[in-house]
């Protein structure tokens, strides 16, 4: 039992660290896939239109936006660990001034006396942990813990599994007919996407939960709006 709690309580603190990019991904996901539904539906298509266009743009945008958010992470990676070397570099060839560095960056943290002198022993004792500081210290840099293919992978995932939900419906019409009005249920369905993702957001942002649920509820209706505007404008501007 204790090591069921374990395991789950590791997938949730590893499912926190990527929370962000699920985020990112649905907000994206959502946004794009439903913009392309309403301005479908503003124009008049039909049904299996809706779905060739949905489904067209929902792949290959997920696809980029999360090859964006790998090689954006990986760009990110490679400059920490090139300055990170540059460091080493430092460190090997001149060690008494990087030690003075590090003396002086923790004086001017408040640290004096022997305790500064405890703190740069343990720092310097440990090249890695040293160039760590100096990274952190001078460049301002900390080295990202996620990895940049799993950043990709969550953002594509969620890019997917929340971009489905205004195309959900559409299927269900096209496989076996659905009882009601199609583009209201995909409306409904998208909206409560929407508000879940903007409740997760509340958690990344620290914003109030309510006003990341609003925030995300009146991007998704401006850019449906927007879409069928266009969409319905087109469509009559062609016709005629």
């Amino acid at each position: 039992m204790a090591h069921n709690e374990d395991t789950a309580h590791n997938l949730f603190s590893k499912f926190q660290e990527y929370l962000g990019q699920f985020v990112y991904g649905g907000i994206d996901g959502c946004v794009t896939t439903f913009a392309v539904v309403s301005g479908a539906v503003g124009a008049n298509l039909d049904s299996s239109i809706i779905i060739i266009l949905g489904f067209a743009n929902l792949l290959a945008d997920g696809f980029s936006m999360s090859v964006g958010a790998y090689l954006s992470a990986k760009s990110e990676r490679d400059s920490y660990d090139k300055h990170k070397r540059t460091e080493y570099y430092e460190i090997e060839k001149y060690p008494e001034i990087e030690v003075q560095e590090v003396r002086d960056a923790y004086r001017a943290k408040g640290f004096d006396g022997e305790l500064l002198e405890q703190v740069v022993a343990v720092i310097t004792k440990d090249k890695d942990r040293w160039a760590d500081d100096m990274m952190a210290n001078e460049l301002q840099l900390i080295k990202d813990s996620k990895s940049p293919m799993a950043i990709g992978l969550v953002t594509y995932t969620s890019f997917l599994l929340i971009g489905m939900i205004p195309l959900s419906v559409y299927v269900w019409d096209y496989i076996v007919g659905f009882p009601g009005q199609v583009f209201l249920w995909a409306c409904v369905l998208t909206f409560t996407g929407f508000a879940i993702i903007g409740f997760l957001k509340s958690y990344v942002t620290g914003v109030n939960r309510w006003r990341g649920i609003l925030e995300t509820l009146a991007l998704g209706a401006l850019a449906a709006g927007v879409s069928f505007i266009v969409g319905d404008v087109l469509e009559r501007w062609i016709s005629n």
